[in-house]
C-alpha cells in the first residue's frame, strides 16, 4: 500500500513499520503494536533469541523480519515516525546484534591487504580451422589463447577451470 504524505510532493512510503498507522496523511503510534515492539526489544536485551524474543512479545514474524525490526531506525526518531523506544534501547540493541553475529563467526573485516581483482589479460590468435562440432571448434579456440603475463599457451589450463 503506498500512501503519499500530507504536504510532501516526491516524498512516497511504500511500507509502513510494524508499530505504526498513517493517519490524516501522518505516521502515528500504534499503541497495541508499540507495546509489542518494546517486549521484542527487551526479550531480545535479555538474552533471548529472534524467534523467542517475537513470541514473547506476541509478533508472529520470521526470524529475519524480526532481525529488520530490530535494526530499524525508525522506531527511535524518524523525520515522519514518532519514537516507540528509546536510542539507549535502540543501541543497546545494535550492540548485542553485533556481539552475536561476532561470536557466531559471522562479522567479514576486510583486511585491505587482500586482492580484489586480478588483472589478466589474454590474446587469442584467429582460427585457420573449423570444425564442424562446436564442442571441437571451442577446444581449438581455446586451445589459441595465450596469457599476457607469461607470454605461454594456456593449452588444458581452461579444462581445469570449466571442471571438464
Amino acid at each position: 500500500m503506498r500512501v503519499e504524505l500530507k504536504g510532501k510532493v516526491d516524498e512516497i512510503m511504500s511500507h509502513i513499520p510494524f508499530g505504526y498507522t498513517i493517519q490524516n496523511g501522518r505516521a502515528v503510534v500504534n499503541e497495541e503494536e508499540a507495546v509489542m515492539i518494546e517486549k521484542l526489544f527487551e526479550a531480545y536485551l535479555s538474552g533471548l533469541s529472534l524467534t523467542e524474543a517475537a513470541q514473547k512479545a506476541g509478533i508472529k514474524r520470521y526470524h529475519t523480519s524480526i532481525a529488520r525490526m530490530l535494526a530499524d531506525k525508525r522506531y527511535v526518531k524518524d523525520k515522519f515516525y514518532p519514537p516507540i523506544i528509546s536510542r539507549d534501547t535502540f543501541e543497546k540493541a545494535q550492540l548485542e546484534r553485533r556481539r552475536r553475529a561476532e561470536a557466531l563467526g559471522r562479522i567479514y573485516e576486510h583486511k585491505g591487504n587482500e586482492k580484489k581483482c586480478l588483472n589478466f589479460r589474454f590474446h587469442a590468435s584467429i582460427p585457420d580451422k573449423q570444425y564442424d562440432d562446436p564442442f571441437k571448434q571451442a577446444e581449438y579456440a581455446y586451445s589459441l589463447i595465450k596469457s599476457e603475463s607469461s607470454g605461454k599457451k594456456s593449452r588444458g589450463d581452461w579444462k581445469k577451470f570449466l571442471k571438464i
